[in-house]
């Protein structure tokens, strides 16, 4: 799954970019305060997409 439909989908659940490390971006759920990290590359594998949803309290991205 490409990164920017991952980030585009976690905005629309509200979370929100919480700051950037070195290799990583970390996201934060401002409804429950989860907060979980992305790898900044252009595609993230399908089960990390999934672990990161969960991690942050999120429904998962169904394919279309």
């Amino acid at each position: 799954m490409k990164r920017l439909d991952l980030m585009k989908h976690l905005k629309e659940n509200h979370c929100e970019l919480f700051r950037e490390g070195a290799k990583h971006s970390v996201i934060k759920n401002i409804l429950n305060n989860k907060v979980s990290s992305i790898p900044r590359h252009s595609e993230v594998e399908n089960h990390l997409a999934r672990k990161i949803c969960r991690d942050l309290g999120v429904i998962e991205i169904t394919k279309k």
